[in-house]
């Protein structure tokens, strides 16, 4: 991963082989990221993807391969209960025929990914809550 900062924005690219939520919680960590929204495009050849299922209270994960270009990758970056980073991102991926749109578990680049983050400086944290069975926000 490459990366440029200036004030409250980080403009990176990822390379091939780098999952994009394992890079994210990286660069949070190392960077001291207290919470952000973020959004890009790129291309994967790999992905897990889910969709919540709310009377079971769990995701349904979907596992995709083969050439698929980032449509749309949008999310933000908190802290879980322990103070940890935590990353909710949600994907549009699609192989020119089909698209495939959820929550984001995991993607690996294939070609490459470029993000734009922007740092909000209010601490973020998660919660479980009962009802959904989510981590929902914090404050």
């Amino acid at each position: 991963m490459e990366y440029v900062k200036k004030e409250g924005t980080l403009i990176l690219r990822l390379e091939r082989g780098e999952e994009i939520v394992s890079a994210l919680k990286s660069l949070q960590k190392k960077e001291n990221i207290p919470s952000a929204a973020f959004s890009g495009i790129g291309a994967t050849d790999s992905a897990t993807i889910g969709v919540y299922r709310m009377a079971e209270k769990r995701y349904e994960a979907v596992e995709l391969s083969g050439d698929m270009e980032i449509a749309a990758l949008t999310g933000n970056l908190t802290a879980d209960g322990e103070g940890e980073p935590y990353v909710h991102a949600h994907i549009v991926l699609g192989n020119g025929r089909n698209a495939y749109a959820g929550h984001l578990n995991s993607a690996v680049v294939s070609a490459t990914a470029e993000i734009f983050l922007d740092v909000v400086d209010i601490p973020i944290g998660r919660r479980f809550d009962d009802e959904t069975g989510l981590n929902i926000f914090s404050f």
